[in-house]
């Protein structure tokens, strides 16, 4: 999708298996009973990372200095440190607390920060002498087992009784955590747990962790879906068509959106699939695309899908938490992990020279089993294979099919496998450049991308809307509609029910215009909020509002500005259309730029009712 840039990514956090032991000045030895330290990775950018140590003082009496060592590979190095002093030999590294934060009273914590260059991780830590005893891997000491996945009974409408199978200790098990929805509900010594509180005709998901004695957590169990009797639901849209949206991930910053907007704006239950979009691809594998909004962001309660706010020792944080959250209040809604996009296709030509090996690590990412119970399958945006896009690709015409057919048999026929896909209609174009037929076959869907044909990257016009249904006399660029797309599409064997049209929640538009009717000359741009060029429909509704339609979609001349973009009256049309072609359904982009109530939505859903 042309526009698809990503805004700055906030620091993300990935656990690893290790934590420092730290313990009082006075009484090194006795570090192991009285605190822990845990290194967290808070972000990674390839050639570097930024890394935490948390030092908690576990004990009853409070600690008035600390210092943390470990050792670094030869190849990994601190560059600059905040909050405590970082000296090293050779590769031995040491941490001191600085003259503020060295007293940590009982029950509290501190932390100190750095960056560092090179791919390695800490290990052989030890604080004011003490032997490591505080993470999630501990020599001689090793962290619990998963406990049993519990079962559920005596459901009510508001209440659930969990029992599961003890965890197992080489030290011994202290108790557990039972999280609800992957938050933390309640820490009990026992095997089972009764839930109250609930609201009535709702789905939840239980799993449970265990805690040892040196405050160690175990891997999660596995889960349970419990849905509580009485109550209404909340009924998935009607008819058979795939009425899909994408939901991104950087979205949370600057745009303020969340998850939980879905609901809000009622758009939840209008939907069918959710694709998050994106996963990177490089180095010829799938790869996470920003780990501090993925799956490390605490969520406040007013911002969380169940109200309540993430805790800092919960299992999973971040959006992928809150599409799980999500899809226990809708659980019709199936939600795909999208991988490329503009910004990131350049990785598809490494991944066609191994597509097997590809698949796998695709594969082994969607379904890690930190949200492994969140994502349906994988949707791949690739932009565009054996043609160009941000860069050209030469993997040759076959090489989006093999890619496919790596991906659905690692994946299995009971997954969802989509792609997104060029809408270049033209002859001699995109959908020429490579073998979307023979893949087809492989996928559930293609989403059609039925908009970005016209836009201010042609600075001086002629304006033209950058989403026609049809052609229309004066046209640009002959194919550049939804209809060319889709019938070269069927031309070549595509089925009709795997085709989704694409509708834009934005608008393009130029500056500098006279001329109200399209084909008109420009100066540039218009302003936009993020990028020059491009408005979210739900500002372009009042700022600039509709003043003619052409080619089944409308436009706009306000001032010198010119705007064409999508609205209800626009998406009803074209769904009917979608119906008259026998097409599997609609997708858009993305839902921010809906307004707060769900209006676009809301006529994709009706539309395709």
């Amino acid at each position: 999708m042309r526009f698809r840039h990503r805004a700055a990514a906030g620091f993300a956090t990935l656990l690893l298996p290790l934590a420092g032991l730290v313990g009082l000045a006075a009484a090194p030895a006795q570090a192991a009973s009285t605190a822990t330290a845990t290194f967290t990775k808070t972000s990674d950018w390839g050639t570097g990372f930024g890394g935490q140590w948390t030092v908690k003082n576990t004990g009853s009496a409070a600690i008035s200095s600390w210092t943390v060592e470990w050792d670094f590979p030869s190849d990994t190095k601190v560059t600059s440190a905040w909050d405590a002093t970082v000296t090293n030999s050779g590769n031995h590294w040491t941490a001191k607390n600085a003259g503020w934060n060295g007293t940590i009273a009982p029950g509290a914590s501190v932390s100190f920060g750095f960056n560092g260059s090179g791919p390695g991780s800490p290990s052989n830590c030890a604080l004011n002498g003490g032997s490591c005893d505080g993470g999630p891997s501990v020599p001689g000491d090793n962290p619990p087992s998963a406990p049993g996945t519990p079962t559920a009974s005596s459901i009510t409408d508001t209440s659930v009784k969990l029992s599961w199978g003890a965890a197992t200790d080489d030290k011994g098990v202290k108790n557990y955590d039972v999280l609800r929805d992957g938050k933390k509900v309640a820490t009990v010594t026992t095997t089972s747990y009764s839930d109250t509180g609930l609201t009535a005709g709702t789905d939840y998901s239980y799993t449970v962790q265990a805690r040892d004695t040196a405050d160690q957590t175990g891997p999660v169990s596995g889960s349970v879906a419990v849905h509580t009797t009485g109550g209404g639901t909340n009924p998935p849209p009607t008819g058979d068509k795939v009425r899909l949206g994408y939901f991104t991930e950087w979205g949370i910053y600057g745009r303020n959106y969340n998850v939980k907007n879905l609901v809000t704006s009622g758009s939840a239950s209008k939907i069918t699939h959710i694709n998050y979009a994106f996963g990177n691809v490089t180095g010829g594998k799938c790869a996470i695309g920003d780990s501090y909004a993925d799956y490390d962001k605490a969520f406040t309660a007013d911002q969380s899908v169940s109200g309540v706010a993430d805790t800092w020792d919960q299992p999973l944080r971040g959006n992928f938490n809150q599409l799980r959250e999500l899809k226990a209040k809708y659980p019709n809604i199936k939600v795909l992990w999208s991988f490329g996009g503009w910004t990131w296709s350049g990785g598809f030509g490494d991944a066609a020279k191994n597509p097997a090996a590809f698949a796998q690590s695709c594969y082994d990412l969607v379904h890690d089993p930190r949200w492994a119970d969140v994502f349906d399958g994988i949707d791949i945006d690739w932009e565009y294979p054996n043609a160009c896009g941000l860069s050209c690709d030469t993997s040759g015409a076959a090489a989006f099919r093999d890619v496919m057919a790596a991906l659905r048999a690692k994946f299995g026929s009971s997954a969802l496998v989509s792609a997104a896909v060029t809408a270049d209609g033209s002859a001699g174009g995109k959908i020429e450049a490579a073998d979307y037929a023979g893949a087809a076959q492989y996928l559930n869907w293609y989403n059609v991308m039925t908009y970005d044909f016209f836009g201010a990257w042609d600075a001086k016009g002629p304006t033209a809307p950058h989403s026609p249904l049809t052609s229309y006399s004066g046209i640009p660029k002959d194919g550049f509609t939804t209809a060319d797309a889709i019938a070269k599409y069927k031309a070549i064997g595509v089925p009709a029910n795997k085709l989704l049209i694409g509708i834009g929640f934005y608008g393009r538009g130029w500056t500098g215009v006279t001329q109200d009717a399209p084909g008109g000359t420009a100066t540039g741009p218009a302003a936009g909020t993020y990028e020059q060029g491009i408005e979210d429909y739900k500002v372009l509704k009042g700022s600039c509002p509709v003043t003619g339609t052409i080619a089944g979609t409308a436009y706009a001349h306000c001032g010198s500005n010119w705007w064409s973009y999508d609205t209800p009256a626009t998406i009803a049309s074209k769904m009917s259309w979608v119906k008259s072609q026998g097409l599997g359904g609609a997708f858009f982009w993305e839902f921010s730029g809906d307004t707060s109530n769900g209006e676009l939505v809301s006529a994709i859903n009706s539309g395709l009712g």
